[in-house]
């Protein structure tokens, strides 16, 4: 189990503000962000109960909120308003990936998938990038039910939150909850996953390899991973939140967040409690000289609640 440090105080960079005449149901922000991507000047953010990405000016380094973000559609129709219809109806797009080049999206592509707590959210939205910041307007829809169906022999209560490609390998996160607090990183050969995703064949490949992670718990509430992205030489930072819920679909009180590493070996590293317990469960990251820039944003579990974007900076030596 990591060691805990003390927190870190998150700066609160805005809020996730989205034009309402682009909005289905005219709301005026996301309220359940729950995977991030930076790409030259854009983040872009998928919220798990929408069918729209939403994309952002990114203000970060500057310390400025954005201003309202621009909505792109994911998946055609709409959802309903009402919580209860809307959570059983939601594709559930908890992640957020930028892929590398790959057939048909040369420039590479973001990955939109859903989290598979439940039989329909096994879909996953490609779209094409035509370079840094810019989508290519390629659109295509993944059916996940394939590449889910060996997890969930290993995970009754499957919960795919996180996604990146590096050193050859995609990554996906499984996040624990009460019932079975078992996070874990799982990775494909990204040589057959391409493929696969650009509709070139019609199987996934096996999973290559899958750790389990222990992340310790907080007041009797386990720590689970939310989030991770590659950083240099192998090693990865994830987002974790303790929620005290026992399934993957009910929400639960956020009783903490934290950061942390886990290094090219597999060993987790000292973990960073966020100050304020931020249901964090998107994070970007990028080297500024000799600090890590780590962007989040936040699902509060509340529509009339607008997501966060928080920031802080970290030390490269502090985890080392």
């Amino acid at each position: 189990m990591p060691s805990v440090s003390s927190s870190f105080h998150p700066q609160c960079i805005g809020h996730l503000h989205i034009d309402p005449a682009q909005h289905p149901q005219g709301r005026q922000h996301l309220s359940a962000a729950s995977g991030l991507v930076r790409s030259g000047p854009t983040l872009y953010v998928v919220a798990d109960d929408e069918l729209h990405l939403g994309v952002f000016e990114d203000t970060v380094a500057a310390g400025a909120a954005p201003g309202p973000g621009d909505l792109v559609r994911l998946l055609e129709g709409d959802l309903p308003p009402e919580a209860a219809p809307r959570k059983k109806a939601k594709p559930d797009f908890e992640t957020l990936a930028r892929l590398p080049a790959l057939p048909g999206c040369p420039a590479g592509a973001l990955l939109a998938l859903g989290s598979g707590s439940t039989t329909n959210r096994e879909t996953a939205v490609l779209l094409g990038l035509a370079g840094p910041g810019r989508l290519s307007g390629r659109t295509a829809i993944v059916s996940l039910s394939r590449l889910y169906a060996p997890l969930r022999k290993r995970f009754a209560d499957l919960n795919i939150e996180g996604a990146w490609v590096a050193d050859g390998h995609l990554h996906l996160l499984h996040r624990g909850n009460q019932s079975d607090a078992r996070s874990a990183c799982i990775r494909y050969d990204w040589s057959g996953i391409a493929p696969w995703l650009a509709g070139l064949q019609a199987q996934p490949p096996e999973i290559k390899n899958l750790q389990v992670l222990d992340l310790g718990s907080v007041d009797g509430v386990a720590l689970s991973l939310t989030d991770g992205v590659p950083l240099e030489g192998g090693d990865w930072m994830f987002s974790a939140v303790a929620e005290d819920t026992r399934d993957s679909v009910a929400d639960g009180a956020c009783v903490a967040s934290a950061l942390g590493v886990v290094t090219a070996d597999g060993n987790v590293r000292r973990l960073a409690h966020l100050y304020g317990a931020p249901k964090v469960e998107g994070i970007a990251v990028q080297r500024e000289g000799n600090d890590w820039l780590v962007t989040m944003v936040t699902d509060p579990d509340d529509r009339a609640v607008a997501s966060q974007l928080l920031a802080c900076r970290i030390p490269l030596q502090y985890w080392t």
